[in-house]
């Protein structure tokens, strides 16, 4: 059987998963460019699979996908945390549904 070929950032214990199944599996760790890069299309991906089945673990893999880019980019769940408040009090939230018709 030819094994599949991903080339895609997965989750730290995925490895282990398959090995566990018995199948053979390569993997290699990303550089900090190459990190970067991929969890860029990691974002993209969940987003895309949010978009097509919205339930709470879809959106828990795209805010897992965010911590790992946020912390990559030196970017702490405080200050994550301060600027969406931020926003909030000065812009507010999506609480009232408004849609901007014209300006």
């Amino acid at each position: 059987m030819i094994p599949m070929r991903y080339d895609k950032l997965v989750r730290d214990n995925i490895p282990d998963r398959i090995r566990a199944k018995g199948e053979a599996v390569t993997f290699h760790v990303a550089d900090a460019a190459e990190y970067c890069e991929k969890l860029r299309e990691k974002l993209r991906e969940e987003v895309e699979e949010l978009l097509k089945d919205e339930n709470a673990g879809e959106f828990a893999d795209v805010l897992e996908v965010l911590d790992a880019y946020a912390a990559n980019l030196g970017i702490t769940a405080q200050e994550i945390a301060e600027e969406k408040a931020k926003k909030a009090e000065e812009r507010g939230t999506f609480e009232k549904r408004i849609i901007l018709e014209t300006a």
